[in-house]
């Protein structure tokens, strides 16, 4: 199958990056290298074409109704201009995908979801969509430019005269942007470095991205690639679709459990509800490598006495703390902070200890 590619495909190859099939499309995994991109983002300002990810408006009398039926969150507190982090519960027990709600107003709303999941969730929107809710899949009409860390307010604030330290964490803006109108501009992001968010027009994002490093020189602005991308959010313990949280995995079990709201009615709602009460016989963590070592996606965890506990879900080297750090499910009380635990690696079991999330702390 041919992978798709993002309106600034030709671009994230004139500039030399390394190219990789990442959910069907052709995307940009590293420039230089995922250290030094992941020190520019955490040092100064870097620049994602996330352009991959998935973009549905849902507008109409009802668009609330269908997006409180599908979401674990509850989107009637949001205001206009609020944006919101939620999943989409399955009917048995795991996640659909998570996602992030915007709302325009009382009948416009926009879901970002996973560029893996876009015709999954597509469909499984559409078949709970027995309201006055008109839904329109806008995929493969947006770019989506994430503009990273603490140089990013100071670099966009050149190209744009909305005051974007109004702009509140999880807030977000729609205006002109290097002379293009109808950005919308989005405090938000997945590296715990601040900065915002640009759903741009496809034909619009040259522009944008050209002006966005010109006016970021100063701060020597970087593109940044998606290796760059999974350590920042390792660091601060955000769950990656498909690696800590899937279709077969408890939110509840994930620390899903401040976006699941049972104030209001939702798919599953009573099961997770029992499951949040009951409590889970797994859960999902941070650690830290005390031993040298690199761990990985699906290695085993053990307890002191050899018995095997969990299992990795995300791993890599952190490249702000110099050691091995990851995510790992494993059964209780093996979950509390500073217990000690070993990861399989080969045939070698390396210590690790538990931490509290997020692992690097700014």
């Amino acid at each position: 199958m041919e992978l798709k590619k993002v309106a600034l495909n030709e671009v994230h190859e004139s500039l030399g990056a390394k190219m990789v099939s990442f959910a069907g499309f052709n995307m940009p995994v590293r420039y230089s290298s995922d250290m030094e991109e992941h020190k520019t983002v955490r040092e100064a300002v870097g620049v994602f074409d996330v352009s991959h990810m998935g973009e549905f408006f849902v507008e109409g009398n009802q668009a609330l109704d269908l997006i409180q039926l599908i979401s674990s969150n509850d989107a009637s507190k949001l205001m206009d201009g609020q944006a919101q982090y939620a999943y989409l519960p399955n009917d048995r027990g795991g996640i659909v995908d998570d996602f992030l709600v915007y709302r325009f107003h009382e009948n416009k709303y926009l879901l970002v979801v996973n560029a893996s999941n876009i015709e999954k969730d597509w469909n499984w929107i559409n078949q709970h969509n027995t309201f006055d809710a008109r839904l329109t899949n806008a995929s493969d009409d947006y770019a989506l430019l994430a503009v990273q860390g603490p140089k990013a307010i100071q670099t966009l604030q050149k190209l744009t005269d909305i005051n974007l330290s109004a702009v509140k964490f999880y807030h977000f803006t729609e205006g002109k942007l290097a002379d293009v109108p109808e950005v919308i501009i989005s405090a938000t992001g997945y590296t715990g470095a601040g900065g915002f968010e640009l759903y741009v027009k496809n034909e619009d994002v040259q522009k944008v991205w050209d002006a966005i490093f010109q006016a970021g020189k100063e701060y020597s602005i970087k593109p940044i690639g998606l290796g760059a991308r999974d350590t920042l959010r390792l660091e601060m313990g955000y769950c990656l679709y498909g690696n800590d949280i899937t279709d077969e995995t408890s939110p509840i079990a994930a620390g899903l459990g401040w976006v699941t709201k049972f104030t209001k009615d939702f798919i599953n709602a009573d099961a997770l509800k029992a499951e949040k009460e009951q409590g889970t016989h797994q859960k999902l963590v941070g650690f830290k490598m005390m031993d040298k070592g690199i761990p990985r996606s699906h290695y085993v965890v053990f307890d002191g006495d050899d018995n095997e506990i969990g299992e990795v879900t995300s791993g890599s080297m952190s490249p702000s703390l110099g050691y091995g750090i990851g995510l790992a499910y494993v059964n209780k009380p093996f979950h509390t902070s500073g217990t000690e635990i070993y990861i399989g690696v080969r045939n070698k079991r390396l210590k690790a200890v538990v931490e509290k999330l997020p692992l690097y702390k700014a």
